[in-house]
């Protein structure tokens, strides 16, 4: 259990500082987190807008979306697990996020700049959150922060598609989001 606790809290990777530039998305950086569960203070924009906990998941997704989509979420707090509403249909508006929600499976294949929504784990009560950053007949490229001290801030997944609906080859996402 300490382990755990550590892992979650503790940069174990030498090879990278907290708050340190690992890549970008249409030139929104993604940054290094340590721990999953390291928090260095709480992004808000000028108007008060709050992007999130820094270097989190969310953080990320909603800074990109905040500069380069140019949308802010009626709600804007809540857990990457909290973006998913499982009470809406696919296809139906998300009002909680102002986005369009679909689930995985899909009649709707995923697009680039969705934002993919993951459930919680054992290790990972929050949940995850990631942005499609390219998408192809068989397969996804997702970009994401906080992955844990040793993830890839980029990540690829089979694209399914079968009797009419595209469904990502991931056991925990739920669903995407898109303007």
């Amino acid at each position: 259990m300490i382990g755990i606790f550590v892992s979650k809290k503790v940069n174990l990777n030498p090879n990278y500082k907290v708050g340190q530039k690992i890549d970008s998305l249409n030139g929104i950086a993604v940054y290094y987190n340590g721990g999953v569960g390291n928090v260095a203070g709480r992004e808000i924009t000028k108007d008060g807008y709050n992007i999130g906990l820094k270097y989190q998941c969310v953080e990320f997704v909603k800074r990109y979306y905040f500069k380069e989509l140019h949308h802010k979420m009626p709600d804007s707090y809540g857990n990457a697990k909290d973006f998913f509403n499982s009470n809406l249909q696919d296809g139906a508006f998300n009002n909680q996020r102002g986005l369009k929600q679909y689930i995985n499976p899909s009649t709707s294949k995923p697009q680039v700049n969705d934002i993919i929504i993951y459930s919680s784990s054992v290790f990972n009560k929050y949940g995850h959150v990631s942005i499609v950053s390219e998408v192809n007949e068989n397969r996804i490229e997702i970009i994401q922060q906080n992955p844990g001290p040793f993830g890839n801030s980029r990540e690829n997944y089979k694209l399914i598609e079968k009797n009419g609906k595209w469904r990502i080859d991931h056991d925990r996402i739920l669903g995407w989001l898109r303007k």
